[in-house]
């Protein structure tokens, strides 16, 4: 029997039955602060318009028909429909659990069929954009050297912007050239980071970090306030040093992890080392970097082939 067994049979129906699933998803699960609050949002989201337009106190009282009802506003306001899958993997969650804990008797979204959103191809940089993104920085000054390790590493490695600015000392092992990461849902991974990334960052402990820690602290990568950086600020720093590169293609907090997957299955790599690397729990998900490789493959063919 769960632990929170106690906890959850004495919430009443007038108290925050979302906040409740919300603790229970991250005690018992160990979900990170980003998932927890793409939850809250979404079943708040829809809370709102069950008070609002449906006149129900919580989402336990919810019926079939209030869902159909919600979709259906979601669809006027013109949202996308990965958005709206996105929303309807969380109350599906959401409703699992309330039945489980004899809440309620059945779920609402029972009937509820995901929305087809097709496959997002990420967007990602060719190899001559990455090379001039990673020499943007200034290495003569202790935050450039900063961000050209970080940008090193990032690149060799596949780190999402989370796990990379979140870094601390005792995780990276220059000795070995592997940095242990800590991802989603608490799983530990270790990845190779290669020479070049290990040089950088050996070079920013020796010579900028000291430079940029006012206060004690075992983050690799201190902001210019000698403490943890935020993922906004590096992404920010990532899209400056875009345009002193002169990169005009999309880019997103993703695009360096992208562009490692993709080069390196552009250059032979196993799809499952890559899955490894990159901290996924499902092959499939790692899979759309092949279609990335292979549109690759198909432009280079009609660019360069005679009868193209």
């Amino acid at each position: 029997m769960s632990d929170f067994a106690d906890f959850e049979n004495d919430i009443t129906e007038q108290e925050d039955v979302i906040e409740a699933f919300i603790d229970v998803l991250f005690l018992e699960h160990g979900l990170s602060e980003n998932t927890l609050a793409a939850y809250r949002t979404d079943l708040e989201k829809c809370d709102a318009f069950m008070k609002a337009e449906q006149g129900r106190d919580n989402l336990l009282e919810v019926t079939q028909q209030d869902i159909e009802q919600y979709l259906a506003h979601r669809v006027d306001l013109g949202l996308k429909p990965r958005s709206t899958a996105r929303a309807i993997s969380a109350l599906k969650r959401f409703y699992l659990h309330w039945v489980k804990t004899q809440k309620i008797s059945a779920s609402p979204m029972v009937n509820i069929a995901l929305p087809k959103t097709g496959q997002a191809i990420p967007k990602t940089l060719t190899e001559n954009e990455v090379e001039a993104l990673l020499d943007a920085p200034n290495v003569e000054d202790p935050m450039g050297l900063r961000d050209k390790a970080m940008l090193e590493l990032l690149y060799a490695t596949g780190l999402r912007v989370t796990e990379l600015v979140g870094l601390r000392m005792e995780q990276i092992n220059l000795r070995q050239a592997v940095v242990l990461v800590r991802g989603k849902g608490g799983k530990e991974r270790m990845v190779p980071m290669g020479e070049e990334a290990q040089h950088w960052i050996e070079l920013f402990i020796q010579q900028g970090r000291a430079l940029m820690i006012k206060h004690a602290t075992d983050f690799v990568f201190p902001s210019k306030r000698g403490i943890g950086m935020t993922r906004q600020t590096f992404w920010h720093r990532i899209k400056h040093y875009a345009i002193l590169a002169n990169i005009t293609s999309p880019l997103s907090p993703h695009t360096l992890r992208h562009a490692f997957a993709t080069h390196l299955l552009n250059h032979g790599a196993d799809l499952r080392v890559v899955q490894m690397m990159l901290g996924h729990s499902d092959l499939s998900t790692t899979q759309i970097y092949t279609h990335v490789a292979s549109e690759r493959l198909k432009s280079l063919h009609q660019e360069h082939h005679p009868r193209a």
